[in-house]
């Protein structure tokens, strides 16, 4: 993705499979920050994602949000999972090497059961998850708190399709 093209201004250069993600937000007003679609992949019904508003840098990476509007967008993919997982949500962020779109996302799902690994962190909300460096994180609630798993590339493999 760190060779994406993307410039919403320039609308012929989202032509793109890779840029599918930003068509998309193209079709929402600019006062709606995060959006909510449903996965487009027809093996994915379950899912949703999360995705802000704003086209970021080239490759669109959650690292280079601003922290605050990091946050937000964590914050929102979780009430939605919560609205609709109740406490058996998960969400994933893919790591930079196995990215198919280029627009930051979240993936929104159940999580699946028995699938907790020993390489996490323990934080108290949204605000405590640190930004994604090149691996993708997936999170998950846990006795009030969140389980942040790193060390990972594609991570949206622990949600139901």
């Amino acid at each position: 993705m760190s060779q994406c093209a993307c410039d919403a201004a320039k609308p012929e250069s989202l032509a793109a499979r890779e840029c599918s993600l930003c068509r998309e937000v193209e079709k929402y007003p600019l006062d709606s920050p995060i959006l909510f679609i449903k996965d487009a992949n027809p093996s994915k019904p379950n899912r949703w994602l999360a995705l802000p508003r704003a086209h970021g840098p080239v490759g669109h990476r959650l690292a280079n949000m601003d922290p605050a509007e990091r946050t937000k967008l964590w914050a929102a993919a979780i009430e939605k999972a919560t609205a609709v997982w109740g406490d058996k949500w998960g969400i994933a962020y893919n790591g930079d090497k196995v990215r198919t779109q280029c627009h930051a996302h979240i993936h929104i799902g159940k999580l699946l059961p028995g699938i907790e690994t020993s390489q996490f962190i323990v934080v108290d909300g949204p605000d405590r998850i640190p930004a994604p460096d090149v691996d993708g994180f997936w999170i998950h609630p846990q006795d009030g708190k969140l389980h942040v798993h790193t060390g990972e590339q594609i991570t949206e493999t622990v949600l139901l399709r």
